[in-house]
């Protein structure tokens, strides 16, 4: 027998109406778990954007006048060369600044399109030898000409990235019991509709039905579930993000100001959260399917 769009849809939607309550129940777990899911990714990808200048354990930045001279940069330069103290020292030009400004303010576009790369300071990216040491570089810097602030980021950025790091953790745990439990509500319901259908099923492998014939509809069914709560976990996920950034942009929410994800990094979001629903649909009614359903 050949398969044919009709006959799936029209078997697909039977098995889903006969047992709508376990659809919904698989469909609000994936939604829930996904949307933990989803939360995870955009709080790790807000968190990379926030630490950006941070990379490469940079333990202290050194922030230059926008207008400042060449020779007083230089200067600058040149002492943090010959401090025994400092191990490795990194320079971010205007332009270099302006390509990080724009990254970690991506959710405000109005922000970037006021500023332009002379408008920012060029800094110096500093690791210590020792973590002691830092802010006895730091005092020695600050007199120099030019010198417009210097910052000491490396025991909040290792705090943020620990705290951040453990609810992500806690996250991702409880989404993957409750996509475990979505996979056998999935798998229940699946079975649940081979049951009630099994004389039917009978009859079908007598006249001729192929494995796949039968198995099909059931499938597509599992899949159905698992991106519906995709769908809706996509839904929540992107009305967080939307209050986040309009917080952002509307009200003094410092708190989320650097950690507000862009809209590239929003779709990739979904898109993953999309891809996992039908991968856990299609496990667990492929499971079903094989468990179940003796053809």
């Amino acid at each position: 027998m050949a398969l044919s769009l009709d006959y799936v849809a029209r078997e697909t939607g039977t098995n889903l109406w006969r047992n709508r309550l376990m659809t919904v129940a698989a469909v609000l777990t994936v939604a829930v778990s996904l949307s933990l899911v989803g939360a995870a990714l955009l709080l790790k990808q807000g968190v990379s954007t926030a630490t950006t200048r941070w990379k490469g354990g940079v333990q202290l930045a050194v922030f230059m006048q926008p207008q400042a001279p060449p020779d007083q940069t230089r200067a600058v330069g040149d002492k943090l060369g010959s401090m025994q103290l400092v191990k490795r020292t990194t320079f971010c030009d205007q332009a270099c600044s302006y390509k990080e400004f724009r990254t970690m303010f991506a959710n405000q576009p109005d922000l970037v399109q006021s500023a332009a790369p002379a408008d920012l300071p060029p800094s110096f990216r500093v690791v210590a030898r020792d973590a002691n040491h830092v802010q006895q570089v730091g005092s020695t810097l600050k007199p120099f000409a030019g010198v417009r602030n210097v910052v000491y980021a490396k025991q909040s950025v290792d705090t943020l990235l620990r705290v951040t790091g453990i609810a992500q953790a806690v996250l991702l745990s409880v989404a993957v019991v409750l996509l475990a439990a979505a996979a056998v509500l999935i798998l229940n319901a699946i079975r649940m509709a081979i049951f009630a259908r099994r004389r039917e099923v009978a009859v079908m492998k007598l006249v001729g039905a192929t494995n796949w014939f039968i198995r099909v509809p059931y499938m597509l069914e599992g899949v159905i579930q698992g991106l519906g709560g995709a769908f809706v976990a996509v839904c929540v996920v992107a009305v967080v993000s939307f209050l986040l950034r309009y917080s952002v942009q509307h009200y003094d929410v410092t708190l989320f100001q650097s950690i507000v994800v862009s809209g590239h990094d929003l779709f990739l979001t979904e898109l993953a959260v999309l891809l996992m629903g039908i991968v856990v649909g299609a496990g667990g009614s492929a499971l079903g399917v094989r468990r179940f359903l003796e053809v």
